[in-house]
């Protein structure tokens, strides 16, 4: 199946100054690139020659550029009747979202449409956040925040526009909105496009991928006594119900509060789910929730199975699989995370609890 890579980002990201790297770099990679007419920051024309209002342009470098207006389902059925038929060659896709585009809906293609999820894989949607006007875009944009929150991989650009302590805080707030996202600082006038291919974001594994700051700071907040406030947020963890939810860490460091709509938080215990009452309350928050929830990943331990049960999602499409077994001298667990707007995190979390054997 052909990987395929969501590119998003708010206006002004960066998002050309890496197209335009992809579709004019030898880098020896075959790659279909899906351009959104519409979008706010096109590819300049002196790259892409275009007569007619819709077509596929080959470039030098052996990539394509597909302009498309309409339905992104049509676009790669297109792509995929054209390589069967030998008029052109790639072995991945790129697809940018507009600027303002919340990436949700082109994320579900993948799991709704037959034909695409029968010849495409989604690889990992790449978010890029401008280090200089983020901030203020995560503050006045909600669809920023939607873009963080979806991201299985955050790029940061312009980071030499911005003082350190400018980037270390935003770093600390997109590590906030979304834990399961690694970060990193990019260049993309000398990085290496490989760094956004063959992710696996979307990849059901055993492998949880939370920002490990993110973990230890819940794990540090195990020394206080959260019968108290304290100036800075920490995880709260309930001991004896095994439920653990971050909402924030000072770090050692000041933070402005951020009021942001995208928040995350964790659930972990070392007890079994029952694996009836869990596939009933996973569905009923799906079915109200469902819009709400961005992504959502877990590693679960479940009674009567002896591996890791796997699962992941966007807004209500699911799934799960069965991981690797549980090691000898290993404490079955589960970890999971959930990434949404204004989320019930107490009744999710109390949900949860109340499927645990």
């Amino acid at each position: 199946m052909t990987p395929v890579t969501i590119l998003t980002g708010f206006l002004g990201s960066g998002k050309t100054t890496l197209l335009k790297r992809i579709l004019t770099e030898a880098h020896g990679m075959k790659i279909a690139v899906i351009e959104n007419e519409f979008g706010e920051e096109n590819i300049d024309n002196d790259i892409l020659v275009q007569e007619n209002a819709e077509q596929i342009v080959q470039m030098s470098n052996g990539c394509i550029c597909c302009t498309i207006r309409g339905d992104l389902v049509q676009a790669l059925s297109d792509l995929n009747s054209q390589r069967d038929a030998g008029k052109i060659q790639f072995d991945r896709v790129v697809i940018e979202t507009t600027g303002l585009a919340n990436p949700g809906p082109v994320a579900q293609t993948f799991f709704i449409d037959d034909e695409v999820a029968d010849t495409y894989r989604l690889d990992a949607i790449i978010t890029l956040v401008d280090a200089k006007h983020g901030p203020q875009q995560l503050d006045q944009h909600e669809v920023v925040q939607r873009q963080v929150g979806f991201a299985d991989r955050l790029f940061i650009t312009k980071a030499d526009l911005v003082t350190p302590e400018v980037l270390h805080d935003l770093k600390h707030r997109l590590a906030h909105m979304n834990p399961r996202a690694p970060q990193q600082v990019v260049d993309f006038g000398r990085a290496d496009l490989k760094q956004i291919f063959d992710i696996h974001g979307f990849n059901l594994n055993d492998k949880l991928d939370i920002d490990p700051d993110f973990l230890a700071a819940a794990e540090h907040s195990h020394d206080h006594d959260h019968d108290h406030d304290h100036d800075h947020d920490h995880a709260h963890c309930d001991h004896d119900h095994g439920q653990c939810a971050h909402e924030g860490h000072d770090h050692g460091h000041h933070h402005a509060h951020h009021d942001d709509a995208i928040k995350s938080f964790v659930f972990r215990t070392e007890k079994a789910f029952d694996p009836a009452k869990l596939e009933d309350f996973l569905g009923s928050i799906l079915q109200v929730y469902g819009e709400r929830l961005l992504r959502y990943k877990g590693v679960l331990n479940m009674r009567g199975i002896d591996r890791r049960v796997v699962f992941q999602g966007v807004h209500q499409m699911m799934g799960s699989d069965v991981g690797t077994k549980w090691q000898p001298g290993e404490t079955p667990n589960t970890k999971m995370v959930f990434i949404g707007a204004e989320l019930p995190k107490d009744i999710i979390l109390q949900g949860l609890e109340r499927c645990l054997v």
